[in-house]
């Protein structure tokens, strides 16, 4: 029985016959990126931009927000880490939503809760509108961490579906770092009123691009599936054979009783679940978040400009994050997350070594002012 679903769930690899004539227009599968899949792709990846930027808020803020609103130490805490409070409870509901309105229609869902949650942050006269804006705009951050991987996977032919799902990592890294980079120069207010224009953009693209012809078909609307691939792969495409595809594939997947997630946890899929598990643990811990949030202050704290600093992490992170998209067809996602890994590790471990430099620094300074102490011209003695 394992043996028949499985097989079942394989899709046929298809041959893809383009025209050989001099005069043959007319292209099988799809397989190169039109005008209609990279316009798709941006309206898309706009919410990975809300995503980053919704990240990189909270470290040139800091100052700003804790002077005008006298918050301590602890309540800015709790603005920066509500973030993931929200962004948790959209990831939880991200899929029921994303199937029930849509691809289309969950992107704008969030955006719409991101704009409510950046307008409250604007306009916050005491630390509880931070909170509620900060909790909205994380919410809305969990949808679209769902939904634009989806939605871009689902658009795109399968030769470059990797490629083109690695430009919502990258829009994400240009997110955080270009506010990083607006947060330099502009008041706290401005840089989250700011934050509201890549919302707006998505809202306006959503009307210009089609819905996801995967999604079409699962909820049985077979022509407006067919019609939204022939958009996508162009008018002298032939969808034939992607459209089958499709339609096999959904209904060997309607037939298919829904799984319990208790079922998740048998011995068979162990291997599968320590590894996925594990690299979300690994990337989580790495720290990233926390640098993230307030890599401002951590710059100050180890007596380095927190303007200039934030400066240097965009200009090391975009160009990183896009070679990360050219290689990631290239050399496979394999040595890309060994590679990234060991450099994650080698940072952390010099800046946890500068600190502790710093602190024996300190500690060495106040022996020898105890010990010695200093004359009247300042000088040890």
């Amino acid at each position: 029985m394992e043996g028949e679903i499985s097989s079942a769930l394989l899709l046929k690899e298809r041959t893809q016959i383009h025209g050989g004539g001099s005069g043959g227009k007319e292209q099988r599968g799809g397989s190169s990126a039109t005008t209609m899949v990279v316009l798709s792709t941006l309206v898309a990846v706009s919410g990975s931009y809300v995503f980053g930027s919704a990240i990189g808020y909270s470290s040139p803020t800091q100052s700003g927000i804790m002077e005008d609103l006298g918050l301590s130490v602890a309540e800015y805490s709790l603005f920066g880490s509500i973030l993931t409070i929200g962004a948790m409870i959209g990831a939880i509901m991200s899929g029921r939503i994303a199937d029930y309105i849509g691809r289309r229609g969950t992107m704008g869902f969030s955006e719409i809760i991101c704009i409510i949650g950046w307008m409250l942050i604007t306009f916050s006269k005491a630390s509880w509108w931070l909170d509620v804006g900060r909790l909205l705009v994380g919410y809305g951050m969990g949808l679209l961490s769902y939904v634009i991987p989806v939605y871009i996977a689902e658009i795109t032919p399968k030769n470059l579906r990797g490629g083109f799902t690695t430009v919502h990592q990258l829009m994400i890294c240009c997110g955080v770092s270009i506010t990083y980079l607006i947060g330099a120069f502009v008041s706290w207010r401005i840089l989250a009123l700011i934050g509201t224009i890549p919302c707006i953009v998505q809202i306006v693209g959503l009307f210009f691009i089609p819905e996801s012809p995967r999604w079409l078909a699962k909820i049985g609307r077979g022509r407006e599936c067919e019609v939204a691939l022939q958009c996508l792969r162009g008018h002298n495409a032939d969808i034939s054979d992607e459209a089958a595809e499709i339609r096999d594939y959904t209904e060997t997947v309607l037939q298919l009783s829904e799984a319990s997630i208790f079922e998740l946890f048998q011995w068979k899929y162990a291997h599968s679940l320590i590894v996925g598990v594990g690299l979300m643990v690994l990337q989580q811990f790495g720290g990233v978040n926390g640098i993230a949030f307030y890599a401002s202050s951590i710059f100050i704290s180890a007596g380095f400009s927190g303007s200039i600093g934030m400066i240097a992490m965009v200009v090391v992170q975009i160009p990183m994050t896009a070679l990360g998209v050219v290689l990631m067809d290239i050399s496979g996602r394999r040595p890309l997350l060994m590679v990234s890994a060991a450099g994650t590790c080698l940072g952390c471990f010099l800046a946890a070594l500068s600190f502790l430099l710093q602190i024996i620094q300190s500690d060495l300074y106040r022996i020898i002012l105890t010990r010695y102490g200093r004359d009247s011209m300042g000088y040890y003695v």
